[in-house]
């Protein structure tokens, strides 16, 4: 078998197993192994002792000795926020003298306080701002992204935002997906004419980002002091008829609807979910939706109530994990921080956390026949880890342990120091 990238001597290999059924991914793992892959390709995978007789590295190769260390596929964080201007610790210190989220965000705060930053910035700058972001991602073990718009809310700021996430997708070396998140909140001047919004949110935005190709998903925060389920589902109605793929942020503070929603209109995966119940996680097993939980922002708005996550899953769902990535409500590039809260919140294993933020990520995204996993024909994203197994990924928490990190075959990350361009 011709390589041009071996990684040899693993302690440990693990990772998700791809499956044609919306169920949750079996789980591999290899002692002393090693996986091989050629333009960007795996093309085997197996016990180190076994690669000279399988694998011939052509020169100029690389080898990647990981002795004693772990290797896993990048994870893929399918629900970020990653193009904002301006920070929000104001807000932090806020909520720790007792404010919640949602008098934040009435206050004129929140999501609002963003889009007032944003607009100010070119799309320069928003790049400048991203590209630092980006390569905290490589380096933590992030390989993929969804990256939303978002803080725009406008037609020329939104378009202005996801024009950013194209180019950046092409100047670095992490792929970005991209969502359109028009109804993300309400901007202060439609404050009072909410309806006049979404007007433009349907008869604007979504058909100024289709003539631009500019987004493949098209998202709605959907909650009682942004988005009702019927506004809802005005907006993705009219995405879905414009052929984007379907999101949404689904009973994240109340119990309102938008998981059933999300079901209802066949979206990829429904994002939060921290009050559904039982009869929404049977919709959205019946109609393939995928669940996104979001620990670290309800762990960094300092609530108490998580996703009933093992419950999801023991129902059958695969259950995704991201990082919800954003100025206001986790502030945070490190998935790994996201598998340490997932155990110990929402009461995942570490392989199914693992699981979660990998393969099942990649199938709210749309890429479950390509990342996610280590297997012979998918796409060489590899992480090694400075960590004796991947049981001891969210055990070691705080601390950044990916020690190289492999994209489509080719190093990018070494000892912690990313390359963002190509």
């Amino acid at each position: 078998m011709k390589a041009d990238l071996l990684v040899t001597n693993a302690a440990e290999l693990a990772t998700p197993l791809s499956n044609s059924e919306f169920k949750p991914a079996k789980f591999l793992v290899i002692n002393d192994a090693a996986v091989a892959a050629f333009q960007g390709e795996i093309v085997w995978v197996g016990h180190a002792s076994e690669v000279e007789k399988n694998v011939q590295v052509a020169k100029p190769g690389r080898v990647v000795n990981a002795s004693g260390k772990t290797v896993t596929p990048g994870f893929v964080d399918c629900h970020t926020h990653p193009i904002f201007y301006g920070t929000r610790e104001n807000e932090f210190e806020m909520r720790i003298a007792g404010k919640s989220y949602e008098e934040i965000a009435h206050a004129g705060g929140g999501i609002r306080a963003s889009v007032r930053q944003l607009r100010k910035a070119s799309k320069e700058e928003l790049i400048k701002a991203a590209l630092p972001r980006l390569d905290r991602f490589l380096a933590h073990g992030t390989t993929t992204i969804e990256a939303k718009s978002g803080y725009g809310l406008s037609v020329a700021d939104e378009i202005k935002s996801l024009e950013a996430i194209r180019e950046l997708d092409v100047i670095h070396l992490i792929d970005l997906v991209p969502t359109f998140l028009g109804a993300h909140e309400v901007p202060d001047e439609y404050r009072q004419n909410k309806a006049a919004y979404i007007d433009i949110v349907v008869n604007e935005m979504i058909p100024a980002v289709q003539e631009g190709e500019l987004a493949e998903f098209c998202d709605v925060f959907c909650e009682s002091h942004v988005f009702t389920v019927e506004e809802a589902r005005q907006i993705l109605t009219k995405a879905r008829d414009a052929g984007f793929s379907l999101k949404i942020h689904a009973d994240q503070l109340t119990r309102n609807g938008g998981s059933a929603l999300a079901a209802e209109l066949g979206a990829v995966s429904a994002d939060h979910l921290e009050n559904s119940t039982s009869d929404d996680w049977q919709k959205m097993k019946k109609h393939a939706v995928v669940p996104v939980m979001l620990p670290g922002a309800v762990f960094f708005l300092g609530r108490d109530r998580y996703a009933p996550a093992r419950q999801m899953l023991d129902l059958g769902l695969p259950v995704a994990v991201a990082s919800d990535f954003n100025p206001g409500s986790c502030m945070s590039e490190s998935m790994a921080l996201m598998l340490t809260i997932a155990c110990l919140k929402l009461k995942l294993t570490p392989t199914e956390a693992l699981t979660a933020a990998t393969y099942h990520g990649a199938l709210a995204i749309r890429r479950g026949n390509l990342l996610g996993t280590l297997e012979v024909g998918r796409k060489a994203d590899i992480v090694v880890w400075d960590a004796p197994s991947h049981k001891h990924l969210p055990y070691h928490f705080g601390i950044n342990l990916a020690n190289t990190v492999i994209k489509s075959g080719r190093v990018v990350c070494e000892n912690q120091i990313s390359i963002h361009s190509i």
